[in-house]
């Protein structure tokens, strides 16, 4: 059995949230936030920071760790094919950007087709997932301590 350790980054710069703008078969468009797998012998701050390069083309600083939550993928064929994929553990973390100045993003995701800054205000109106991560992001950004927001089984895994 293999769990998979991935690293986000909830990146705020003037009342925006960065996203990475995703698109597959089964959900249509949606955001995600940057960041990805941990490495072994990676420290989840590190995987952040190579990750959010990777895919953004910014260099972030990890403020503090603000959430943790569980996904599981029911599909068969998608654990059969992608086990290490198939269950995921996403580590949260409130982040800023060392430099504004934006990079050429060097490996975007699979199902990535760019990077959008959506304004707080404009939240419900995007589709966003984790879906669970969707229903509590003002708790993440508001509250001092890191909190649970518990687990998810998905039919199909997205980015």
């Amino acid at each position: 059995m293999s769990i998979r350790s991935t690293a986000k980054a909830l990146i705020l710069k003037d009342g925006k949230i960065l996203f990475n703008k995703c698109n597959d078969m089964y959900h249509g468009e949606y955001y995600s936030l940057p960041g990805g797998g941990q490495h072994q012998y990676e420290t989840l701050p590190e995987a952040l920071v190579r990750e959010c390069l990777e895919e953004t083309g910014y260099t972030v600083i990890p403020i503090r760790f603000a959430a943790l939550c569980e996904e599981i993928c029911m599909d068969e064929g998608f654990r059969r094919n992608y086990p290490d994929y198939a269950h995921k553990m996403y580590h949260i973390f409130i982040c800023e950007l060392l430099d504004v100045e934006q990079k050429q993003p060097t490996e975007k995701d699979d199902m990535q087709v760019g990077c959008k800054w959506v304004e707080l205000n404009s939240l419900k109106n995007c589709y966003i997932l984790p879906k669970i991560f969707n229903e509590n992001i003002n708790g993440i950004i508001s509250n001092t301590v890191p909190i649970f927001l518990g687990s998810e089984y998905i039919e199909y895994n997205h980015g």
